[in-house]
């Protein structure tokens, strides 16, 4: 693909962009019920035949399509036709934000500020409080069939709660997970072809808990942004992100209505404007079977073995931060977002970010060794 080999500021263009978002040639959609704004919806209480039928890949791919190529979402109108598995897991989720919330908890969000409650790792708290409703909730069909069209089968599916109170901000535009969550500085250091990549390898799916009229703030959304190359630099620039607010959709989506988009799509969550909804969604972002290495590999107990011999060795910096790149991780994620939040970032500090601040500042192996730890006590409480 032509273009430049990396992305930054400089190579930014909001006419190029605005001229992919204004396009006016929807994907084919002959599955759609209906198209809303250049988005198509699905009704999947007609379309259950399909998915479990000799046709269920043209469907899938119909949904990819929409999503590489197209508006880059899909609504899966009535996707939970029994709403009783939504009301179960709904209270579960409250009883759930009360209960951290009398134990001080946080709920940090990445994009926004304001009046809204947080269940972090709601997939594996679900299934921990009352594995019958998770059966029954992540049973489903429409589910599994929006995360293989976009991923393949063996994906791993995770899960965040949102409940935006009246009167809740919205968040700011942005890309999501994996570059999205990155500073403009890390995303700018990966080559153009690793953007391209990345919306490949995970997808964003939201169920609705309740009925959510415009006014509530349901998902803003920019069609075909997606398609723009340089977006993971391009959402935080002022022109950006003016273009996005001038243009962005809202479509309501009723209880048991999910929605899924490619994470490279232009998004923020709505302002809450009315006086008596307490707008819940359950985030979906489910990975790729191939974000994974190939070996298991201790990398605490190496950076532990390396970090005194590291010291001792005085290397140049470049070579020093070499070294640190192969032995430690130097990505924040996966984390347990309850114990090690994105507080004053977009993603907690690396193991490689700690090994390079105690390189730096000469901690000695006893402390760099407590700090290691405290960071696996975070990951994975």
């Amino acid at each position: 693909m032509t273009g430049p080999a990396y992305f930054d500021e400089t190579t930014c263009d909001i006419a190029a962009f605005a001229a992919l978002c204004e396009q006016s040639h929807p994907t084919p959609t002959p599955y759609a019920a209906d198209v809303q704004s250049a988005v198509p919806v699905y009704d999947i209480a007609a379309l259950t035949d399909v998915l479990s039928g000799p046709d269920r890949q043209t469907l899938l791919a119909e949904w990819a399509a929409v999503m590489r190529d197209g508006a880059g979402v899909i609504v899966l109108r009535r996707a939970y036709s029994d709403h009783s598995a939504i009301d179960a897991a709904t209270q579960i989720y409250l009883d759930t934000i009360q209960g951290e919330k009398a134990a001080g908890g946080s709920n940090a969000d990445h994009f926004s500020k304001g009046t809204n409650d947080r269940v972090w790792n709601s997939l594996q708290k679900l299934c921990l409080a009352d594995p019958k409703v998770f059966a029954t909730y992540f049973g489903n069909i429409a589910l599994q069939a929006a995360s293989e069209a976009w991923l393949g089968p063996n994906y791993q599916m995770t899960a965040q709660v949102n409940l935006v109170y009246p009167g809740g901000s919205a968040q700011t535009c942005h890309r999501d997970y994996h570059l999205g969550f990155q500073t403009n500085d890390v995303s700018a250091a990966y080559p153009s072809h690793v953007h391209d990549l990345s919306p490949f390898l995970t997808l964003q799916g939201a169920v609705a808990h309740c009925d959510m009229p415009v006014d509530s703030g349901p998902t803003k959304l920019l069609p075909f942004s997606q398609k723009y190359r340089a977006g993971y630099q391009a959402y935080r620039l002022p022109a950006f992100r003016d273009y996005f607010e001038d243009h962005f959709i809202q479509l309501p989506l009723s209880k048991g209505d999910a929605l899924f988009f490619n994470p490279a799509l232009f998004h923020a969550a709505g302002e809450n404007r009315t006086t008596d909804i307490d707008r819940m969604a359950n985030l979906l972002q489910v990975s790729s079977a191939f974000g994974r290495a190939l070996e298991n590999v201790d990398r605490g107990a190496m950076c532990k073995a390396l970090f005194p011999a590291l010291k001792e060795l005085a290397l140049p910096q470049p070579l020093q931060d070499a070294a640190v790149a192969a032995c430690a991780e130097g990505y924040s994620f996966p984390t347990n977002l309850d114990t090690d939040p994105p507080v004053g970032g977009l993603a907690p500090a690396s193991q490689a970010d700690i090994m390079r601040r105690a390189l730096a500042e000469d901690w000695t192996p006893v402390q760099f060794g407590a700090s290691l730890e405290a960071l696996r006590q975070r990951q994975s409480a």
